[in-house]
């Protein structure tokens, strides 16, 4: 199947290029970058799709002719479509469809390339020199997630300065805009597509933008965004108080509720939960406290009239905010997304747009696949309940569809190779995350005997 969905969505990006030499070439970088190479960049990936020189490579990146925009809006129907048929098999409630915000990060050395600025990276834990991606994350509750829009973030500094934007290749009209603007940008395109969300989640960078916030309530899209403590909302009879001031002051008035997040790969992800209202009707702080430090994380929340505000929606929305931090996780260890040599402004937002579209392939894939490889035996429900004789095996992952497409389409292998590989991958994967759960039993076992699971 992973095969057939490349070639789906190769024959979906056709039209984004004008010629057909290059969108041959764009359909052996996406193979490249699903290949089994430990280091994806020019010389690597003409080296493995069998070019004489980097030149095709680099051609693609930086000079041919090909819309980079049209080719990502291609990637997000592709990618949106195939999670919501497979999201559509699945009984009972419907899974929640959720827009995650989030920006990631590549080093980057010198100050030649589009968008460096020594700043914050989480990826290196620090303040560091690199640039900073802004992504959309795609999440189906309980089906997959895959990336569906990016905008690079480029400094105040170097679009203001001539001679740094031509070296950046930036574009003539290229704005400034903040982190909350471009995802104002992205989310638009999404929209534009057709792309339905009942929620939009995002971090305090994007809790902390009245413009991001205003759009999507013109919009009429619901949204779950974290703030600071320091941020203020206005409760009944005008009084304004910041997060922190408003849990003290309501102390033991709120109601907290131990609840889940959702369903991790050790188990539950139990918190306590409150929520309190503000002067708006539409308008929520949802509160959530770690059961074991105590620390608490405040989220400021929108509901448009006629769409159902209870706090269980609400905890089960949030909870889907963490998939972005998985797709970047799978976009940099398994497809290269910060492996990209290239330093101008358009060629890398091209690198992300392939890498982008080899981690929807392997979503989707995974995604209609998971109900038929998930053999997994039930969780344990006791602390020391003995394992069971046959752990099953979990469900095919991103990674794995990644390595069995790379296997299928590099050297030819022992007949049944691959398939016992797989097997024997994820029967081991499914034994550890069953006494992974149990282990999580015996230290969860002081909450309460019977939570409501969301």
């Amino acid at each position: 199947m992973g095969r057939r969905k490349r070639a789906e969505l190769l024959d979906q990006l056709r039209p984004a290029f004008a010629r057909t030499g290059p969108w041959l070439q764009a359909g052996k970088y996406v193979a490249a970058v699903m290949s089994d190479l430990p280091k994806r960049n020019g010389w690597t990936i003409a080296r493995h799709v069998g070019d004489r020189s980097p030149d095709r490579t680099q051609r693609l990146l930086n000079r041919a002719a090909w819309d980079t925009m049209a080719a990502m809006s291609a990637v997000r129907q592709f990618a949106v479509a195939g999670l919501d048929q497979a999201a559509a098999r699945r009984r009972g409630r419907r899974p929640l469809a959720v827009g995650a915000l989030d920006e990631t990060g590549q080093e980057k050395a010198g100050t030649a390339t589009a968008g460096v600025k020594r700043q914050h990276m989480g990826c290196a834990g620090g303040v560091e020199n690199g640039i900073n991606t802004v992504h959309l994350s795609y999440v189906r509750q309980g089906t997959g997630h895959a990336l569906i829009g990016a905008r690079q973030w480029i400094p105040r500094e170097q679009i203001d300065d001539p001679v740094r934007s031509l070296a950046a290749g930036l574009p003539l009209d290229l704005e400034f805009k903040t982190k909350g603007q471009l995802a104002i940008d992205i989310i638009t395109d999404a929209l534009a597509d057709g792309v339905v969300l009942d929620f939009a989640c995002g971090d305090e960078v994007y809790g902390n933008c009245t413009q991001l916030r205003e759009f999507l309530q013109d919009a009429g899209l619901a949204y779950i965004l974290r703030v600071p403590s320091n941020f203020r909302v206005t409760l009944v009879r005008q009084v304004t108080r910041t997060c922190a001031e408003t849990v003290r002051a309501l102390g033991s008035g709120l109601r907290w509720e131990v609840r889940s997040a959702g369903n991790g790969s050790k188990g539950q992800r139990w918190y306590a939960w409150a929520w309190a209202g503000t002067a708006s009707a539409r308008h929520h702080l949802l509160i959530r406290r770690h059961l074991r430090t105590g620390e608490l994380a405040c989220h400021y929340c929108f509901v448009p009239e006629g769409q159902p505000a209870g706090v269980t929606r609400l905890i089960r929305a949030a909870g889907l905010r963490w998939p972005v931090e998985e797709d970047f996780e799978f976009g940099k260890d398994d497809f290269g997304l910060d492996q990209s040599q290239v330093r101008l402004y358009l060629a890398i937002t091209r690198h992300t747009v392939l890498v982008m579209a080899a981690l929807a392939i392997c979503a989707v894939t995974a995604a209609q696949l998971k109900d038929r490889t998930d053999t997994q035996a039930p969780p344990p429900v006791r602390p020391r309940q003995a394992p069971p004789p046959n752990p099953g095996m979990i469900p095919l992952t991103v990674p794995e569809v990644r390595r069995l497409i790379a296997a299928a389409t590099t050297r030819p292998w022992p007949p049944g190779h691959i398939e016992h590989w797989s097997g024997w991958t994820r029967t081991h994967q499914a034994r550890s995350r069953w006494f992974h759960q149990r282990t999580r039993l015996e230290r969860d076992h002081e909450i309460t005997l019977n939570p409501l699971v969301i």
